[in-house]
């Protein structure tokens, strides 16, 4: 064979085995592109997951609160509605007593001969107590101690005649303050 042939043929060779070796070479540099690739996605993964981990704890932690404020509120509630209680009660309680001291005054009032049946003191009794010039009858006493005993002895007698009636009536108190109030006095 010629020359000539045989540097074709080693040319040849020669060309064939660089395009193997750039094939081979491109192929370790894809390989090592992609493995860095892989690894910047590993990383940039994992910085995922962690904000994920992140956001997730918060998350609950924002839950927890959200549970513990709602259980604070609903306590707040049961704490109000039981003030509110408390209060209407000593409120009724205080309306009792006041109607009570209203009724003793009432009593006391119709019981009174100084007071007139709009529960005030009249002026007269008040001149009359003060002067002290009263005039006496036989027996030591003055004309206003007669009236009095006469007056108190009335006074007593439709006290037990209420107190007998007041058992078989629900509305003794009424009768009874209104037979007060329709008894003379002086």
């Amino acid at each position: 064979m010629d020359p000539s042939a045989w540097i074709w043929i080693v040319v040849v060779i020669v060309v064939i085995a660089l395009v193997v070796v750039l094939l081979m070479s491109s192929r370790k540099r894809r390989e090592a592109f992609r493995q860095k690739r892989d690894e910047q996605n590993r990383q940039h993964a994992a910085e995922i997951r962690r904000k994920a981990e992140n956001a997730d704890l918060e998350a609950r932690e924002n839950e927890a609160r959200a549970m513990h404020a709602k259980a604070d509120a609903e306590k707040a509630q049961v704490e109000a509605a039981r003030l509110r209680q408390e209060a209407e009660q000593k409120q009724s309680a205080a309306q009792d007593l006041r109607t009570d001291a209203e009724k003793h005054q009432y009593k006391a009032n119709a019981l009174d001969p100084d007071v007139d049946e709009d529960g005030n003191r009249r002026d007269d009794a008040r001149a009359d107590a003060g002067t002290g010039d009263a005039r006496m009858n036989e027996g030591g006493m003055d004309a206003r101690d007669t009236a009095n005993r006469d007056t108190g002895s009335r006074a007593d007698d439709m006290r037990d005649v209420d107190a007998r009636n007041a058992d078989a009536r629900p509305d003794a108190d009424a009768t009874t303050d209104a037979t007060r109030r329709n008894t003379p006095r002086e």
